[in-house]
C-alpha cells in the first residue's frame, strides 16, 4: 500500500506503515504501524523474540521487510542502503577496531565518507567533549573499561551528526553499576541534543527511566504505545500489566457481582469495592474479571486510612534497603505488597491491608483487555 507523503504529521521523524517481515513460515512482524516524532526518545520494550531488534534492524535498513515502508523524515527510505537512511546506530557489541585509538574510532567513519580533516577534527572533538571521554582519544579499546567503550561506541554514532538515533541494548553488556551510571548520561544526552532516538531494551528500568514514551511488544504486534506513566498505571492489557513493574501486578481471579445496589469484584467469599475504579467499559455483574494491584498500592496496618480493610498472612519478607517487600498469602492466592525498609514482619505473622482501588485495574478473564 503507497501512502501520501502529505498525510504524515509535521513532527514526525520515522514513520513505519503497514510493515511485516516473515522468514520463511515464521511472522516476526505483523502489519505494524508507528509514527516517532521529531526530538522522541521511544523505547520499544519487550522479552527476547518480540520483535523489537527486528524492527529496529529494519529502519536501520540491515533487514528488508516482507511488506510494508519505512519513512524517516518523510523521506521512503524502505529500500535504501543504511549508510544513505541519515542514521546513527549503537549496537550492544562495542563495535571498536581494536587497533586503532579512540580518536581513530570516532573518525574511521568520516574518513572513508571523505569528510574534511577540518570538519572531522570538529566533529571529534565536539563528541568527545559531550561524552567526556577527551582524556582517552589516544588510548586503544583494550585500555578501557567497558562503560568507557561503550562510550566511545555511542561516539561513533554521534559524530555522524544525524537526525535519528537507534541503540540496540546497549547497556545489557555491563554490569549493575555501570548500567546506571551510563543511562543517566544517554537521558543528559538526549535533553542536550534533542535528536530523535529509538532505544531497544528487555529492561523495564531503562524503558521507564529513559522514554518519551515506550512501545511494548509481543509477538510482533506492538500491545502498547503510551508514556511511561499511562503504561504503568493503566495498561492496556494483562499482558503489559504483568510485563512492566518490579515486582509484578498482583492478580486476583474473580467475577464482579452487585451488592448493595453497587459493583464489587468477588473473589471466594472476599469483596472488594470497585468504588472510584475509572471504567471505560461497563462493569456487568457475573463477568469473569481479573483484579490488578501494585505492591505499593496495598497499604499495611497503620497505613490503613478507613475503608475496606482486609487481613492477610506474611509468608516471605524480603529486605531491599529502602523498601521492605512482604510476600503475604490473601484469599487463597499470593500478593506482594512494598512497605518502608524499617518496618520488618515476621513470617506467619498477620497483616491488616487496605487498597487503593482508584489505581486498581480490571482486566476481562476471557479477552485480557483492561475494562
Amino acid at each position: 500500500m503507497i501512502h501520501d507523503n502529505t498525510s504524515f504529521r509535521t513532527d514526525t521523524s520515522v514513520s513505519i506503515r503497514d510493515l511485516s517481515l516473515s522468514f520463511g513460515a515464521v511472522t516476526v512482524l505483523e502489519n505494524l504501524n508507528l509514527d516517532i516524532h521529531d526530538g522522541e526518545f521511544l523505547v520499544l520494550l519487550g522479552s527476547s523474540g518480540c520483535g523489537k531488534s527486528t524492527l529496529l534492524n529494519c529502519i536501520a535498513g540491515l533487514l528488508e521487510p516482507t511488506e510494508g515502508q519505512i519513512f524517516i523524515k518523510d523521506r521512503n527510505v524502505t529500500w535504501e542502503e543504511p549508510k544513505d537512511r541519515g542514521i546513527g546506530m549503537v549496537f550492544q557489541s562495542y563495535a571498536l577496531y581494536p587497533q586503532m585509538t579512540v580518536e581513530k574510532n570516532l573518525s574511521f567513519g568520516l574518513r572513508v565518507a571523505g569528510v574534511p580533516r577540518e570538519e572531522i577534527d570538529k566533529r571529534v572533538a565536539r563528541t568527545a567533549g559531550i561524552l567526556q571521554i577527551e582524556p582517552l582519544l589516544k588510548r586503544k579499546p583494550a585500555e578501557l573499561s567497558g562503560g568507557q567503550r561503550q562510550r566511545v561506541a555511542i561516539g561513533r554514532a554521534l559524530v555522524r551528526d544525524v537526525d535519528v538515533f537507534l541503540f540496540d541494548e546497549p547497556l545489557s553488556n555491563l554490569d549493575a553499576k555501570l548500567r546506571a551510571e551510563l543511562r543517566v548520561e544517554i537521558k543528559r544526552l538526549h535533553q542536550a541534543l534533542k535528536n530523535t532516538m529509538i532505544y531497544v531494551t528487555h529492561d523495564q528500568i531503562e524503558a521507564l527511566t529513559l522514554a518519551d514514551r515506550i512501545a511494548i511488544m509481543k509477538s510482533g504486534v506492538i500491545q502498547q504505545l503510551d508514556d511511561p506513566i499511562t503504561i504503568y498505571n493503566r495498561p492496556n492489557n494483562l499482558f503489559v500489566a504483568g510485563f512492566i513493574g518490579s515486582p509484578s501486578m498482583n492478580f486476583l481471579s474473580g467475577e464482579l457481582a452487585e451488592e448493595g445496589g453497587r459493583i464489587v469484584f468477588k473473589t471466594g467469599e472476599t469483596r472488594f469495592s470497585l468504588d472510584g475504579y475509572g471504567h471505560a467499559q461497563p462493569l456487568t455483574p457475573g463477568r469473569k474479571v481479573i483484579l490488578g494491584l501494585r505492591p505499593e498500592h496495598i497499604k499495611v496496618d497503620h497505613d490503613v486510612a478507613g475503608g475496606e480493610v482486609h487481613e492477610a498472612v506474611v509468608d516471605i519478607e524480603e529486605p531491599m534497603g529502602a523498601d521492605n517487600l512482604l510476600w503475604l498469602k490473601y484469599a487463597g492466592q499470593t500478593m506482594s505488597v512494598r512497605i518502608g525498609g524499617e518496618r520488618r514482619y515476621k513470617p506467619g505473622s498477620t497483616v491488616k491491608l487496605g487498597c487503593d482501588m482508584t489505581m486498581a485495574s480490571v482486566f476481562d478473564a476471557e479477552t485480557e483487555e483492561r475494562l
